[in-house]
């Protein structure tokens, strides 16, 4: 697992206002993320829940799973997950994105996106249980898709970031009280894309 530990990115910060967004384009080496993809893909016990969107219900468009500290459940959009215990490579990974984001994580949401069909809508990660001014530290693996921004009072202003094989985006400050994000569905034919969003649950 040391081999894990290796960082090959310069960060790149973004100047815009209400927020602190912080990436790392190559996080991992391209031999690293595509081992920790196919462990991911294989070992992680991935679920689809429904969800309900003006009094209709569907199937959640990607399949998720929850890990984290006993006890630590998360609620989203009228759902509420309990965690599994950590694993030695979720441990790894932990570590890692606490490192770099200089912050102690409880809980990492993990989103498996099947094909450009699968997505995420406008939202924020601002719920309660993750206290004032959350740290959300987002890794990628797999199909590059590209994740959205959008300012929630000034419309107009808009951010867009491809997120890369192996990269890693840290959202601090104020942004989850200021902009929301989307993963977008996309008619392009591209592969399956792993995400790991760390929080920590007060």
């Amino acid at each position: 697992m040391k081999s894990l530990f290796k960082n090959t990115s310069e960060p790149i910060y973004f100047n815009v206002p209400d927020s602190e967004i912080i990436y790392y384009p190559h996080f991992f080496d391209v031999e690293q993320s595509d081992l920790l993809f196919q462990e991911l893909l294989l070992t992680i016990p991935w679920q689809q829940d429904d969800i309900k969107v003006f009094g209709k219900v569907h199937a959640q468009p990607r399949f998720t799973a929850l890990f984290g500290n006993e006890g630590k459940s998360y609620s989203y959009s009228n759902i509420k997950m309990q965690p599994h215990s950590w694993n030695p490579i979720l441990q790894n990974l932990k570590l890692k994105a606490e490192a770099v984001s200089e912050t102690e994580f409880t809980t990492v949401l993990l989103n498996l996106y099947r094909d450009g069909k699968d997505s995420n809508g406008w939202h924020a990660d601002n719920e309660k249980e993750l206290g004032t001014n959350p740290i959300i530290a987002s890794l990628s693996f797999g199909a590059e898709r590209y994740f959205h921004l959008q300012h929630t009072i000034d419309k107009n202003r808009k951010l867009k970031i491809l997120l890369e094989h192996g990269s890693l985006l840290v959202m601090k400050g104020t942004t989850q009280h200021f902009w929301k994000h989307q993963i977008p569905k996309t008619t392009k034919p591209i592969g399956s894309r792993i995400n790991l969003t760390f929080r920590s649950i007060v």
